[in-house]
């Protein structure tokens, strides 16, 4: 196993640390003087062996146990109630982020990081709306997982420089769009249409949408497509700014 998986490179190009912001150091997960308690979850069992070896290598930090799908780290997370899940975006049976909502009601006091190569904007939003308290890219070299373990761990979120720069870009874009559509009365959305919309500001994806309407999988994909021309947006991302913008849908 190599002694790392690479540098965390930003949009120049140089090696750097992982974006952190603060929050409450009251929420910090582990008692003074216990370890970290980290469950692993991937599918490649050589990349979760190698998380393994160099994370027992930190005195403060101890792999509890191990995961190969999200199905499988939901029941273990159950079993284990560890502090830390460092856990892949895409995995058979059940992704990392449909396992995020599942994790965090079997174990509430358990953060999640997602460690993946994904770099979609995307799967970025859509695990932080999940619980994911991280996302952090598997270029990211090997003692940094170790220091990114410990910031969440302390309270703070931990993302990609790289993928900070285009959530910030993507919202400054969109704030741009929603300005320049403010003199434009807003469509009416259908009954519908606003149930589907309140459904996708909280997170689900279509098939469990469809789920909670008691509706196809396709007729949610249509009445999304439909919300996102009525409303002149280009993503789901736009349509939850959009949903609390109207107060359509309040996040806390």
């Amino acid at each position: 196993m190599a002694d790392s998986f690479g540098p965390v490179r930003g949009d120049d190009g140089a090696g750097c640390r992982a974006a952190a912001v603060t929050a409450d150091p009251a929420e910090a997960g582990e008692l003074a003087g216990e370890p970290i308690r980290v469950l692993v979850v991937d599918d490649h069992a050589l990349f979760r062996r190698g998380l393994e070896i160099v994370l027992a290598q930190e005195e403060d930090i101890q792999v509890v146990g191990e995961a190969g799908d999200g199905a499988e780290a939901v029941d273990k997370a159950a079993d284990l109630l560890p502090d830390i899940v460092l856990m892949d975006v895409r995995m058979p049976r059940r992704g990392g982020i449909e396992a995020c909502t599942s994790i965090k009601e079997v174990a509430p006091s358990a953060k999640i990081i997602m460690l993946t190569i994904s770099d979609e904007e995307a799967d970025l939003y859509d695990a932080i709306k999940a619980g994911a308290t991280g996302y952090l890219l598997k270029e990211i070299s090997t003692d940094e997982v170790a220091t990114a373990i410990r910031a969440v761990a302390d309270g703070q979120s931990q993302i990609s420089p790289s993928m900070a720069s285009k959530l910030l870009t993507e919202f400054k874009s969109m704030i741009q769009r929603t300005d320049e559509r403010r003199l434009v009365p807003a469509p009416r959305l259908t009954d519908r249409e606003l149930e589907v919309l309140k459904l996708v500001a909280t997170g689900m994806n279509n098939r469990d949408i469809a789920k909670q309407l008691f509706i196809s999988e396709n007729t949610v994909k249509n009445h999304v497509r439909n919300i996102l021309e009525k409303l002149q947006l280009h993503s789901r991302m736009e349509a939850v700014v959009y949903a609390m913008r109207e107060k359509i849908l309040e996040i806390r």
